[in-house]
C-alpha cells in the first residue's frame, strides 16, 4: 500500500512540475492550428513536416524568454512592460488583446460546438451546434469560477490524454510513408506554391496571446530564480515537443485523405473521411481527439484570459495588493464577459473581424519578440545569468522578420483563410 502511495505521489509531482508548460501546450493547440496542419498537408504533403518542429522552436524561444524575465525580476512581462517600457505599450496590447479575446473565444465556443455536435448530434445541424456551443462556453465557466486552479489542471490533464490518443494515434494508423516523414522532417522543402501554408503551419502552432499565460501559471506555482528558471527550460522543452507531434500528426492526417471543407466544421468533414479510411473506430477516435483539443484550449482561454486583464486593471489603477490576481473582481468580470459575449458570433458571420484580427496576430509576435529582446539583454534589468544569449537573440530576430511578413500576406490575403 506504501509503495502504490509512493508511486502515485511521485508521478502526481512529475506532473506537477511540468503542468504550466503542458497547460500553455494544450491552450495554444487549438481548432486552427490543427486544421491550418491538416489542411496544408492535403494540398502540398509531407514536405513541410519541418515547419510544424520549426513552428515549436519559435514559440518555445518566445515563451522561455517570457519565463527568462519573470524569474529574474519575479514580475510578469506586463509588470515590465509598463515599469521599463512606458504605460503606452499597455494600452496598444490591451486594445488588440479586447479584440483577440472576443474572435478566439467565439472562434473556440464555434468549434466545441462542431466538436460536440459530432459526438452527440441534438436536432438539425445548425441548432446542434448553437446548443453544444453554449453548453462548453458555460462549463468552462463554471469549472473555473468554482474549481480553481487545482481542478483547472486535473480537466486538463484529462483533456490532453484524449488529445494525445486520439490524434497521435488516428496519425499512425493511416500508416504514412515513413521515408516520405523523415524526409519532410529533416530535409527542410517549401514545395511549390507551398509558401503560405509552410508560413501557416510554422506560424499556427502553439498559440500567440495564450504565451503570455505561462507567466501567471508559474506564479501559481511559486517558481522563481535560477532554480525556477531550470524547471520552466524542462516543462516549456517538453510541452513544445508536444506541440511539434500534434502539428506533424494533423499534416499527416490531411496528407492522407481529401479535404474540402473550410473553417471549425472542417473537424466533422475530417473525422467523416477518416471513417472511410480507417472506418468507425477512427473515426470516433479522432472525433474525441478534436473534442479535447478544442475544450482544452476554450478551458485554458477562459481560465488565463481574465488574468491578464486583472493584471491590466490592477497596473492600471497602481494598485499594490496581496489579493491573487484570480480572486479579483476584474478577473471574475472578464471571466464572464469571455464565456458570455462571444456567444453572439455563432450567429453572425465575422469574416473582415477575422482578417483584422489575424493581421494584428501577425503584428503581436514581433512586439512580443522585440520587447523580449530589449529587455532579456539590459544589464541594469537582469542580472547576467538571466540575460539572453546569442542563439535565443538570433531566433528572436527571425520572428521579427517572418512574422512581419506573415502580416504582409495577411493584409494582402495571401496567407490561406480558416475562418468559420
Amino acid at each position: 500500500m506504501k509503495t502504490d502511495q509512493l508511486a502515485s505521489s511521485q508521478r502526481t509531482s512529475w506532473f506537477s512540475a511540468i503542468a504550466p508548460g503542458i497547460l500553455v501546450a494544450a491552450t495554444g493547440v487549438g481548432a486552427g492550428d490543427l486544421l491550418t496542419a491538416s489542411m496544408a498537408g492535403s494540398r502540398v504533403g509531407t514536405g513541410i513536416l519541418w515547419a510544424a518542429a520549426a513552428g515549436a522552436l519559435l514559440k518555445w524561444t518566445l515563451n522561455e524568454g517570457i519565463a527568462r524575465w519573470q524569474m529574474a525580476t519575479d514580475t510578469t512581462l506586463m509588470e515590465g512592460w509598463v515599469a521599463r517600457l512606458g504605460r503606452w505599450i499597455q494600452w496598444v496590447f490591451m486594445s488588440y488583446f479586447l479584440l483577440w479575446t472576443l474572435m478566439v473565444a467565439g472562434a473556440l465556443i464555434n468549434a466545441c460546438g462542431l466538436a460536440g455536435a459530432g459526438l452527440l448530434p441534438i436536432g438539425d445541424a445548425n441548432t446542434s451546434r448553437i446548443f453544444w456551443g453554449i453548453f462548453h462556453s458555460l462549463l468552462g465557466l463554471g469549472l473555473v469560477w468554482a474549481g480553481g486552479f487545482a481542478l483547472f489542471e486535473k480537466v486538463m490533464s484529462f483533456c490532453i490524454a484524449a488529445m494525445f490518443v486520439g490524434v497521435l494515434m488516428t496519425a499512425i494508423l493511416l500508416q504514412p510513408d515513413w521515408k516520405a516523414v523523415a524526409r519532410g522532417l529533416f530535409l527542410p522543402t517549401i514545395p511549390p506554391g507551398g509558401l503560405p501554408w509552410t508560413l501557416g503551419v510554422m506560424g499556427g502552432v502553439g498559440g500567440t496571446v495564450t504565451l503570455l499565460s505561462y507567466g501567471y501559471w508559474i506564479r501559481e506555482k511559486g517558481r522563481s530564480g535560477e532554480s525556477g528558471m531550470k524547471l520552466c527550460r524542462v516543462d516549456l522543452a517538453v510541452a513544445y515537443a508536444m506541440t511539434a507531434l500534434f502539428g506533424i500528426a494533423m499534416v499527416l492526417i490531411g496528407s492522407r485523405i481529401t479535404i474540402e471543407s473550410q473553417g471549425a466544421r472542417m473537424g466533422v468533414q475530417l473525422a467523416g473521411e477518416l471513417g472511410n479510411v480507417l472506418g468507425s473506430a477512427g473515426k470516433w477516435m479522432f472525433l474525441v481527439g478534436f473534442w479535447a483539443a478544442v475544450f482544452s484550449s476554450l478551458l485554458g482561454v477562459w481560465q488565463s484570459a481574465p488574468y491578464l486583464f486583472a493584471d491590466f486593471v490592477r497596473l492600471r489603477k497602481r494598485q499594490q495588493s496581496n489579493t491573487a490576481l484570480s480572486r479579483t473582481r476584474a478577473y471574475r468580470e472578464y471571466l464572464i464577459a469571455t464565456a458570455v459575449v462571444p456567444m453572439i458570433l455563432l450567429w453572425l458571420s465575422v469574416e473582415r473581424i477575422q482578417l483584422a484580427n489575424a493581421v494584428m496576430g501577425a503584428m503581436f509576435m514581433p512586439l512580443l519578440a522585440l520587447t523580449l529582446l530589449i529587455m532579456n539583454n539590459q544589464e541594469r534589468w537582469v542580472e547576467k545569468q538571466f540575460r539572453s544569449g546569442w542563439f535565443a537573440n538570433m531566433v528572436l530576430v527571425v520572428i521579427v522578420l517572418l512574422f512581419a511578413y506573415m502580416g504582409i500576406l495577411q493584409l494582402t490575403r495571401q496567407m490561406p483563410s480558416f475562418g468559420s
